[in-house]
């Protein structure tokens, strides 16, 4: 292949990851961290690992457990929870539950989404944990959180309500939207109810606090978060065409520095990065050389059905190499992982994709194996003769 029709390629299939680049986005949250969910490109990361108070927004893990009961059965959507009186108990943003009510999951699920019930959390919490207490159910999330890859989660309760040693990064609120969004897709419908008059009492809290779903600009998720010490935050996802984009930011110092913050990186996220297909599985981009194969070289893919993201500027300063230890060793099967395709955009990380074998090639016969021995004797006698 030419160098050319090299270059050609590497510049169709360019993705990044905008950490420290000079795409980054400036941001006035204290952290952030957004995401490209289809690629997994990282679009911006600004502490993303740091351990900070989430406030409501420790509610995404709360839901998704009980997604999960819902799921296997342990909760039904048209069940009837009693409120403790420790549930009643909590202050700030709730359904104003009492001892007296019995409520039905669905609402009190929609009671956390739409109206960030603290009370309502305390409730799915007794019901879930394994010994009863909101407490226990806190050590449960922490260590769903830990399962999930979250390992900058610690919880001490069920709603965000301020607790020396709640704490989440970005990125693991991040990674708690994806598996929302991705695992249970129907529930995530609810995450887009902008309005929840629970038992018509609750005038005062009534309306969905994202301040993204009225705009539309394709946001449909998820959670607002505000305390003294966490300031304002939100972790948020929006969908243009066949692109999603996952955000969690914070530290902002009012309700509306959040709304401008967001709708920024939302518009920013769509508007300087796109979408591109790689190219169908049988398109050779190089040839690998075979050793003691019936085939000299195979050719060298991309695998099926991938999709990277593209910067909408500076193409044309993209560099990129293919790497491969060889000769390969036949045999050697089609679909096989045989190289990688590195891709470089000055500043940014390296991005790494796989190589497939395009055919198979079969281990040569005894005149294949003979003809591989003499080319190679021929080469060692073509370059130093009085070894021979």
């Amino acid at each position: 292949m030419s160098k050319f029709s090299l270059y050609f390629v590497f510049v169709v299939l360019t993705t990044f990851a905008s950490t420290n680049t000079s795409f980054a986005f400036d941001t006035q949250a204290k952290a952030a961290y957004v995401i490209d969910q289809e690629t997994g490109t990282v679009l911006l990361a600004k502490k993303e690992n740091v351990a900070l108070p989430p406030a409501s927004m420790s509610k995404l893990m709360t839901l998704f457990i009980a997604f999960e009961a819902l799921q296997d059965g342990r909760l039904s959507w048209d069940e009837k929870l009693p409120v403790s009186e420790h549930a009643m108990s909590y202050g700030g943003s709730t359904m104003f539950l009492d001892t007296t009510d019995r409520v039905t999951v669905k609402d009190l699920i929609r009671g956390i989404i739409v109206l960030s019930g603290n009370d309502a959390c305390a409730v799915l919490a007794e019901a879930l944990s394994v010994d009863g207490t909101e407490k226990g159910f806190a050590s449960m999330m922490t260590a769903k959180a830990k399962k999930l890859g979250m390992h900058n989660s610690v919880f001490a309760n069920s709603n965000g309500w301020p607790h020396p040693s709640q704490r989440m990064s970005m990125k693991d609120l991040a990674i708690i939207a994806d598996h929302i969004i991705t695992d249970f897709p129907k529930q995530y419908l609810l995450f887009s109810e902008k309005e929840f008059a629970f038992d018509g009492r609750t005038p005062s809290n009534t309306q969905n606090r994202n301040p993204l779903l009225k705009l539309d600009i394709g946001a449909d998720g998820l959670k607002t978060g505000h305390t003294s010490e966490a300031g304002y935050g939100l972790v948020g996802s929006a969908k243009h065409g066949n692109r999603r984009v996952i955000f969690a930011l914070t530290g902002l110092e009012s309700a509306s520095a959040r709304a401008i913050e967001a709708e920024r990186i939302v518009n920013w996220s769509f508007r300087h990065f796109m979408s591109k297909a790689l190219r169908q599985s049988n398109s050779i981009i190089a040839h690998a050389d075979v050793w003691m194969g019936k085939n000299r070289t195979v050719g060298m893919t991309l695998e099926a059905g991938a999709t990277i993201l593209l910067p909408t500027t500076g193409l044309e300063k993209i560099s990129s190499k293919i790497v491969y230890q060889g000769p390969l060793q036949a045999p050697v099967v089609a679909g096989q992982n045989i190289g990688e395709l590195i891709i470089l955009i000055p500043g940014m990380p390296q991005k790494i994709l796989p190589l497939v074998a395009a055919d198979s090639v079969a281990r040569g016969g005894f005149i294949s194996r003979l003809r591989t021995a003499a080319l190679v004797l021929l080469k060692k006698v073509r370059r130093d003769p009085q070894d021979v």
